[in-house]
């Protein structure tokens, strides 16, 4: 029995699937994989051993690889990972081999307001449970080597202030003369908490710690997290965790975790996080799951890793880039296939008319609270509106040289004149546009969507990076900005701009990306502004440097590394049958 979605919740559609799941044994045949590459957790969680795979496999050609990326969305998602889940359900209705690659969901969106990113409806990755809360471990593996840095840092600096140079070294140290105003490094946990986005440490005597500011981030905006998404391997994990950069010196020369010999025991903790999750989707397609989500704040992508094994073992890998493409796929294209030398033949710019009427003049939905009316009716005039911020993610992707696919995410709600509307001014614009209803029919209401891009990925294309890596940091922003945000240009506050000219002084940086952290509900730094927003000028506030990661961080705007939970968080609705050990109310 296949449940209703228009009746039914998104857990309560996963809890009756996961009924007739497949074992990851099946899975695992079904991929072709041999025994010791798959590494079971329990019945229907694994983890694949990607050198085993890749090294059997490295004379294979690769499958057709195809990213799912969106306009600018609501604060309610705009069903990105419910798109990617479709259209791999979609691509197995019509016989293909396909394989999914996605992030794993962070605890703080699973317990605040947008929910596990597992998709929706009857298009999902299962099981849903151990996705939502933890699955293998990878992201506690991610706080603990983190953390484990900040722990050694902290540690020295107490150590440094209370013994002279000769105690030091009869305990084998050598005085590193931290500065404790220039620290980079903070803490680190799973949760939207804003009470900890500034706190003071090491209160009390003179053993328990320098007293100083501190901070912690939500986890999966850590470098680590970062370093998982982008390495090679576990030697290139290892010599990245090596670099990062927790601290300066009282002469401003840069202190890393290697310089704290902490570096291997943080790897320690990632030799089993580096290999991938096996998962599946609702229709028994494979799903391979790495890495986190938070495109505004981080990288936003799943890893490098699983999509070379998803590459070698389907003939079609669709990953996903976090929010709209000048945020998630933005960093897909000149972040992480620059990191793995992989050229998509296909990128998906999902829409629903929901967003459309907002961005074309609705009222902002406000997560919490119910929608606006104006949204129940038909209003053809808000979504041709809309369709601006549409079309203007339509030419990021195709400055990429990637052929465009619009998905129109359509729900039961959506009008025929409304949906037109969009398909008119998609064509137009260059993109090839397909409707499904994934959310509501599962594969079979995804097949348009899967042609569309089987056809898209038999194109020709002409991929190009935004920027070279000779190109000095101020140009990159400032094409990032105008390129991809359509911003005028890029204003710094002084220490930006202090850390700026530093940092273009500096020969390694020229080897370095950029990340860009900005909000992911507008173009612009201000989430209010929707649409195509004109006239504004981008404020880098502060510019971070991830040197094991290779990338440098401008922060625009008041964005932060910590979000907030709200005042109806999700977690107030989750609960457990007692009598059966079932969660309920994940979403």
């Amino acid at each position: 029995m296949v449940l209703d979605p228009t009746k039914h919740a998104d857990w309560e559609i996963a809890e009756e699937a996961e009924s007739r799941m497949k074992t990851v044994y099946e899975l695992g045949e079904q991929l072709g994989l041999e025994k010791e590459e798959l590494l079971p957790h329990g019945h229907y969680l694994a983890k694949l051993d990607y050198r085993k795979i890749l090294d059997r496999l490295k004379d294979k050609p690769d499958g057709k690889y195809v990213d799912v990326t969106a306009i600018s969305p609501t604060p309610l998602g705009e069903g990105k990972s419910t798109c990617a889940m479709g259209l791999v359900q979609g691509l197995g209705k019509r016989g293909k081999s396909v394989i999914g690659a996605i992030r794993q969901p962070s605890g703080g969106p699973t317990m605040n307001i947008k929910g596990s990113a597992a998709g929706g409806g009857l298009a999902q990755c299962i099981p849903l449970t151990p996705f939502s809360l933890g699955m293998t471990g990878d992201i506690n593996a991610i706080m603990n080597a983190h953390n484990l840095g900040m722990v050694a840092l902290t540690a020295r600096m107490q150590h440094e202030s209370n013994y002279t140079d000769e105690q030091l070294a009869m305990r084998k140290l050598r005085r590193l003369d931290i500065h404790p105003k220039k620290v980079e490094f903070n803490w680190i946990m799973d949760y939207c908490a804003q009470a900890l986005r500034n706190i003071t440490i090491g209160q009390g005597g003179k053993m328990d710690g320098m007293t100083m500011q501190s901070s912690f981030a939500i986890a999966v905006s850590s470098e680590i997290m970062a370093i998982l998404s982008i390495a090679k391997d576990l030697k290139d994990m290892r010599e990245r965790i090596g670099k990062i950069v927790v601290a300066y010196d009282k002469q401003d020369r840069p202190i890393t975790t290697e310089d704290l010999e902490v570096a291997g025991a943080m790897t320690a903790w990632m030799v089993d996080a580096i290999n991938p999750n096996l998962m599946q989707t609702l229709e028994g397609q494979p799903v391979v799951v790495h890495a986190g989500p938070f495109a505004n704040i981080a990288i936003g992508q799943s890893s490098v890793i699983a999509d070379r094994v998803g590459l070698k073992l389907a003939d079609y890998n669709v990953t996903e880039s976090g929010f709209g493409a000048d945020i998630g796929f933005e960093k897909f294209w000149n972040l992480k296939c620059r990191y793995s030398g992989l050229k998509p033949n296909c990128a998906v710019v999902v829409a629903t008319i929901r967003a459309l009427k907002c961005h074309g003049g609705a009222p902002i939905p406000v997560p919490g609270k119910p929608m606006p009316k104006e949204y129940e009716g038909e209003n053809v005039g808000w979504v041709e509106e809309g369709c601006a911020n549409l079309i203007h993610h339509i030419e990021t992707v195709k400055k990429a040289g990637i052929n465009p696919v619009v998905c129109i995410n359509a729900f039961y709600t959506d009008t025929d004149n409304e949906i037109a509307a969009v398909r008119r001014l998609s064509e137009a614009a260059g993109a090839r546009v397909a409707l499904s209803r994934h959310w509501e029919h599962g594969g079979e209401g995804a097949l348009e969507f899967a042609d569309a891009v089987a056809d898209a990925c038999e194109e020709p294309n002409d991929f190009k990076f935004l920027y070279d890596l000779d190109t000095p940091l101020s140009e990159r922003i400032e094409l990032i900005v105008k390129e991809v945000y359509g911003g005028d240009g890029v204003s710094y506050s002084p220490e930006a701009a202090a850390k700026l000219k530093r940092m273009e002084a500096d020969p390694e940086m020229k080897e370095m990306t950029t990340c860009m952290v900005k909000t992911h509900l507008s173009l612009s730094h201000d989430p209010k502004l929707k649409g195509t927003p004109k006239g504004w000028t981008l404020p880098i506030r502060d510019i971070l440097t991830y040197k094991g990661a290779g990338f440098v961080v401008p922060v625009a705007g008041a964005i932060s590394l910590m979000p907030g939970t709200a005042s109806d968080p999700a977690y107030r609705r989750i609960d457990v049958d007692t009598d059966t050990g079932k969660v309920k109310g994940v979403f």
